[in-house]
C-alpha cells in the first residue's frame, strides 16, 4: 500500500494518515486487513458512525484510506460499492473580522507567534504549507513567497505584504533561521526541522484568549478570513482561487456564502413590489366574517 501511494505521489501527510487508518481497521478485528471482507467494512464504518461517535468528514478520510487499500493496493474493485462515503453535512466556516484579525495578531505572546499568524492571514496558505516554508521562499526582490509543494504537489507564488516583510526582517535578525523559517526544537534545542502543528495550534490558542475572541481560532480560520477579505476589497474569484491553490473554482465561491458585502449587495426581489403599508392591514388573528 506503502508503494501504492508513493506512486501516485500522494503527499506524506495523507500517506501517514492512511497507513493509519487502514491499521486501526485491522486491529479492530484483530486479522490482516487483506482477509477481511464486507461484512466488515460495513460493521466498521457503523461503528465509526455510532460507537465511536466520530464526525462524517472523519469517518469519509477513513473510508477513502479503506478504499484506497481495497481498490487500487488489493484490486478489488467490486468492494467499492460496499464503502460508501458518509453523507457529509456542508457547513459554513465562521471567519474573523479584520478587527478580529488584527487583535489576534496583536496579542501574540512572542514575535514568532506574530509572525506566525501575520503569515498565515496574508497568505491565506495552510497549515502545512506554513510549517515547511523554507528561508529561500522568501523574495523581497520581487515582493513574493514561494509555496513549495502544496496540496496535490503544486506549487504557486502568493504576494508578500509589506508590512509582513518588516516583521519578517525584525524575526530574521533575531532567530537566525538558517533552511526552514519556522524552526522546530528537538529536546527543548532548536534543531533544522520544520515545526510541528501543535505550534501552530497554540499559538493561535494562546493569542485567541488573550485577544478575548470567543471563536475557535485555528490556522484553517485564518485562510477562510483572508480569503473572504479579499472578495470584500475587489479581488475576482479567479484571482482567489489561484492564490489559495484551489483546482476548481467551485472551491473558492464558499467565499461569496461569507462575504456580507457581497450578499448585502443583492437586490431582494420584494423590495420592487408595490405593497400596501402594513399599518393599513387587519391586525388581529381571529377570524372575522367576510
Amino acid at each position: 500500500m506503502l508503494e501504492e501511494l508513493q506512486r501516485r505521489n500522494y503527499a506524506a501527510t495523507t500517506i501517514t494518515y492512511y497507513l493509519k487508518a487502514v491499521e486501526a481497521f485491522a486491529k479492530h478485528f484483530g486479522k490482516p486487513p487483506d482477509r477481511l471482507n464486507r461484512e466488515h467494512l460495513r460493521e466498521y464504518q457503523a461503528y465509526l458512525l455510532r460507537e465511536r461517535k466520530l464526525e462524517p468528514r472523519t469517518v469519509k478520510l477513513h473510508t477513502s484510506a479503506l478504499r484506497f487499500f481495497f481498490v487500487k493496493t488489493l484490486k478489488r474493485r467490486y468492494l467499492l460499492d460496499d464503502i460508501p462515503f458518509p453523507k457529509v453535512p456542508r457547513q459554513l466556516p465562521v471567519i474573523l473580522t479584520v478587527e478580529e484579525v488584527g487583535r489576534l495578531i496583536n496579542a501574540a505572546r512572542n514575535l514568532l507567534d506574530r509572525t506566525l499568524l501575520m503569515v498565515l492571514y496574508s497568505t491565506g496558505m495552510r497549515n502545512f504549507e506554513l510549517r515547511q516554508l523554507q528561508v529561500k521562499d522568501i523574495d523581497s526582490q520581487s515582493m513574493l513567497i514561494h509555496i513549495q509543494r502544496g496540496k496535490g504537489g503544486r506549487d504557486r507564488y502568493v504576494p508578500l505584504s509589506p508590512k509582513l516583510l518588516e516583521t519578517l526582517r525584525e524575526y530574521w535578525r533575531w532567530m537566525r533561521p538558517k533552511t526552514w523559517l519556522f524552526p522546530g526544537t528537538v529536546h527543548n534545542w532548536r534543531a533544522d526541522k520544520p515545526i510541528t502543528p501543535k505550534v501552530v495550534w497554540d499559538a493561535c490558542q494562546f493569542a485567541a484568549q488573550r485577544a478575548g475572541i470567543e471563536k475557535r481560532v485555528y490556522a484553517h480560520l485564518l485562510r477562510h478570513s483572508y480569503a473572504t477579505h479579499l472578495l470584500e476589497e475587489g479581488a475576482d474569484l479567479r484571482t482567489i482561487q489561484l492564490l489559495l491553490g484551489h483546482v476548481e473554482l467551485r472551491h473558492t465561491v464558499i467565499y461569496l456564502h461569507l462575504s456580507r458585502r457581497h450578499l448585502q449587495a443583492v437586490a431582494n426581489p420584494l423590495d420592487t413590489l408595490k405593497v400596501s403599508s402594513p399599518d393599513t392591514v387587519y391586525h388581529s388573528r381571529k377570524k372575522h366574517k367576510r
